[in-house]
């Protein structure tokens, strides 16, 4: 008897909360860009997106190569001792954990990324009360994978707009106490994507304080933290902070580091969360059900990305210079500065974020991200609107024809 697979099909057998679900950024800008011919006489210039175009090190990759037969064998969810030794260690150089160190047994579990922890960790620990849905607070612009792991994981986000006029950081104090007693985890970015915003001592200060306070798990993304323009003074992070503050084995806290931008591994998705243990072995527990080890080779040449610095130097050097010709083609014309961290540029637009977007690719064939894509409104501001987000990921060549050809594009309005 053959079944009539179309009849039996019924959508209700899916997750309702997908349907709370935004498109997806680079979804909204294929829709935005439909019908438009870009002029054939101008090369492509993609700054759309934060995907690292810079070679990969070379070292890593012979790593990688030589280290295939590894996909003969199961991973474990905890990855190997010696990459999760070469993790540790190099969070406690890079943030001096002296004091505290991370401790590769306890505190550290690798991950295939940033992305995909910061999303499941919102399915790990978030638990709706009393028939209420608890709050994920987050800034506003923001990576769009914290809205939606809120979303699926039963929360509602809480947003925080991240204004010029606040230094692109967090109001924390604004937020009403009853929120905070709502609230379960909190999405932290810094340096901010896409504003490039980094937080200071007092920023963090106030924040873990907070958390100790209320209860709630405070997630840092800090995957763009090893890029940033003076090389004696790099951001700090969560742990350092807590650290700082006398913090017992960094409870409530948990810092995400990635590859992907630090070493330009986008495609090998390596990275790790790091911070308290009794919640590490818990999402570790999470972890074993959600497969999502990483394969033995990529481990192989993850140690050795880890434990090199001078490509990271390097890579540093690039961005330097890349943002220094950029700035200085639009600083005349748009209202852009540097940012504090990160290789995103936030200008403001002299005409709509969307209609700029897509006037300066059917023009000049070079596509940005409208700043809209990337943000709500809250209390009647949308502090994406009328401004784009540049990636300066490209080579230095082809950042400087995208600035030159987006100062014709503004000067032409």
């Amino acid at each position: 008897m053959a079944y009539n697979f179309a009849s039996t099909h019924n959508i209700e057998f899916m997750n309702a909360r997908l349907a709370g679900l935004h498109s997806y950024p680079f979804q909204k800008l294929t829709a935005l860009l439909q019908g438009v011919s870009p002029p054939e006489d101008k090369a492509p210039i993609r700054l759309s997106i934060g995907e690292p175009q810079h070679a990969a090190p070379s070292f890593v990759l012979e790593a990688l190569a030589q280290n295939l037969a590894g996909l003969s064998i199961y991973p474990t969810t905890r990855a190997s001792p010696e990459l999760r030794r070469s993790i540790a260690a190099w969070a406690n150089r890079r943030f001096g954990l002296k004091q505290n160190p991370l401790d590769p047994e306890r505190h550290v579990l690798p991950a295939a990324g940033t992305r995909e922890a910061l999303f499941s960790i919102a399915q790990a620990v978030i638990e709706p009360r009393n028939g209420r849905s608890p709050l994920v607070m987050m800034p506003n612009p923001f990576y769009q994978i914290y809205e939606g792991a809120a979303l699926l994981a039963g929360a509602q986000p809480y947003f925080l707009n991240t204004i010029e006029e606040k230094g692109y950081r967090m109001d924390f104090a604004g937020v009403p106490e009853a929120a905070w007693r709502e609230t379960q985890l909190v999405y932290i970015c810094s340096p901010g994507n896409p504003t490039g915003a980094v937080l200071s001592h007092g920023d963090w200060k106030q924040i873990i304080e907070l958390s100790q306070r209320y209860g709630f798990i405070i997630a840092s993304d800090e995957c763009y933290a090893e890029i940033y323009f003076d090389e004696a003074d790099p951001p700090i992070g969560l742990l350092q902070a807590a650290q700082g503050m006398g913090l017992r084995d960094f409870r409530n806290c948990l810092v995400f580091h990635s590859l992907s931008k630090r070493s330009n591994l986008p495609g090998m998705r390596s990275g790790f969360v790091a911070g308290d243990p009794v919640i590490i072995e818990q999402y570790f527990q999470y972890r074993t059900y959600q497969g999502c080890a990483l394969p033995p080779p990529t481990q192989t040449a993850s140690i050795a990305a880890w434990n090199d610095e001078s490509h990271v130097r390097q890579n540093r050097e690039l961005y330097r210079a890349k943002f220094d010709a950029v700035l200085g083609i639009l600083g005349g014309v748009l209202d852009v500065h540097r940012p504090a961290a990160g290789f995103y540029l936030w200008p403001k637009t002299p005409i709509d974020d969307q209609a700029f977007a897509r006037e300066l690719y059917a023009r000049e064939n070079v596509l940005v991200l409208p700043g809209s894509y990337l943000s709500r409104e809250v209390n009647g501001v949308d502090p994406g609107a009328n401004r784009v987000r540049m990636a300066l990921v490209a080579s230095l060549d082809e950042c400087v024809t995208a600035a030159r050809r987006m100062k014709n594009f503004i000067e032409s309005l």
